[in-house]
């Protein structure tokens, strides 16, 4: 093992704890508080709005980057580590985790309610700044967002899915 290997496992474990609890008041946060029926064909495209633009600002930011740089603007690949790379690897981390949360938030809606599905789309775009975020100040420091990201959309379907068969 390396020296540096067992305090960034201690930092990306902490982040996944974090991410957990996050995860909980997400997803049983919306339920518990009761709020007023929201239907899922109104809820779902309000859902989606921050993670989208969350996605774009990110697109946006890598565009800059090859606007800006004469190396890169003709489409040249993004050398490893640099923050071009890094931006790089957030968006299609970013567009899988969006992948997932349209593949189960419509079912979310449907059994949980829109509110649920509503909390979870503002909580993915903060969620997604978190990693994003952590990644340029060091790699561990991601794991919050990506848990944080990840995390309710799996608890919100199995959650949904026990709903609907019980």
């Amino acid at each position: 093992m390396t020296p540096g290997a067992r305090p960034r496992r201690g930092a990306i474990l902490i982040g996944m704890a974090a991410g957990a609890l996050w995860a909980l008041a997400v997803v049983w946060g919306p339920q518990l508080a009761s709020p007023p029926f929201l239907p899922p064909p109104l809820a779902l495209p309000g859902a989606f709005l921050a993670p989208g633009l969350v996605m774009a600002a990110m697109i946006g930011r890598l565009a800059q980057r090859r606007f800006f740089d004469d190396a890169l603007i003709d489409g040249a690949e993004f050398a490893p580590g640099s923050p071009a790379w890094l931006d790089q690897r957030v968006l299609v981390n970013t567009a899988e985790q969006l992948l997932l949360a349209v593949a189960i938030w419509p079912f979310v809606a449907l059994s949980l309610g829109g509110a649920v599905v509503l909390v979870m789309g503002l909580a993915f775009a903060l969620a997604r700044l978190a990693f994003w975020a952590g990644y340029h100040r060091a790699p561990a420091l991601r794991a919050f967002g990506f848990a944080a990201t990840f995390y309710p959309t799996v608890l919100a379907g199995l959650w949904s899915l026990v709903a609907w068969l019980v």
